[in-house]
């Protein structure tokens, strides 16, 4: 009885922790994709918008898992919370690849050069910094309570963090050695990357949470 208890407290501790860690994810991701997206605008910048408008794509999977937090004591309404959640963010993330791909392809068309975005430097680089921390503890936590969603909820932390490598990469190589092309370049390079995980969405296979 006395182990049953504890591992009922052990799971509410986790399930608090989750909650705590999505929370975060929310808070972060909302400064992030403001920031990205003003410094993208201002600067021209397609692979900094694009980083600014998958930020907004991490809030809805946030808000996904704390939907699906809630209802961690009914498995049937917690799998119906992430099958559902999952499709939104998967068509979320073909909308914004398929904007990449447009929008990236004119510009190097069109020869449209970005201006040099010290802002969007800066955010993408604290990301870089922030986001390992987070899809760790994620990982732990999901392992924990034995949620895929969790677990699944820290790759796309992971992968933010791989896009905000590549967008600081183009940036970089724009202000440093002007070379403008890298910038649509970079966002290219996030198109497979956003569709894959779009597609896996619209799959939404079925989470073997307990």
């Amino acid at each position: 009885m006395a182990n049953r208890g504890e591992s009922t407290n052990s799971r509410a501790a986790a399930v608090a922790r989750g909650r705590w860690l999505e929370w975060a994810t929310v808070g972060w991701n909302l400064l992030e994709g403001a920031v990205s997206l003003v410094a993208g605008v201002s600067a021209g910048s397609i692979s900094l918008v694009g980083f600014g408008f998958d930020s907004l794509i991490e809030v809805a999977s946030g808000g996904a898992l704390l939907w699906r937090m809630e209802a961690d004591a009914d498995p049937e309404r917690r799998e119906r919370a992430e099958r559902t959640s999952l499709r939104i963010v998967g068509v979320c993330f073909l909308l914004l690849a398929a904007y990449l791909l447009v929008d990236s392809a004119w510009s190097i068309v069109q020869h449209e050069i970005p201006r040099r975005s010290p802002l969007g430097i800066a955010i993408t680089a604290a990301a870089l910094v922030m986001m390992p921390v987070l899809a760790k503890a994620k990982r732990r936590t999901g392992r924990e309570l034995q949620s895929a969603a969790m677990e699944a909820d820290s790759k796309q932390t992971e992968f933010c963090m791989y896009l905000s490598a590549i967008v600081l990469g183009g940036l970089a190589l724009n202000a440093t050695l002007g070379w403008w092309w890298s910038d649509p370049v970079a966002a290219l390079v996030m198109v497979p990357i956003i569709a894959r995980e779009g597609i896996q969405g619209l799959k939404a296979k079925k989470c073997n949470c307990h």
